[in-house]
């Protein structure tokens, strides 16, 4: 675990099912894969479609600090990671 915060951003469904827009967690851990994996075990609810947040998270894009990243990414000095589902429409 690093030092300091990280700010979560939810959108779309990622939102719905997570029942929040936004979360600071305290305990950060070394990747994004593992902050996803505990918030994943944290979050329970699901989208108006029935997804899990668990399943929504296997289709989402994730900045960190604005910065398109994968799963394995650090963490490290990081203040916000955002979570984007696959946006509908034009």
């Amino acid at each position: 675990m690093q030092t300091g915060a990280v700010e979560i951003h939810y959108f779309a469904a990622a939102r719905a099912a997570a029942g929040c827009d936004s979360e600071t967690v305290a305990d950060v851990p070394a990747t994004l894969g593992q902050l996803l994996d505990d918030r994943a075990s944290a979050h329970t609810g699901r989208t108006d479609a029935g997804m899990s947040f668990a399943e929504v998270l296997e289709r989402c894009t994730f900045l960190i600090d604005g910065r398109n990243s994968t799963r394995d990414a650090s963490l490290e000095g990081a203040a916000r990671v955002d979570v984007l589902p696959p946006f509908a429409g034009g």
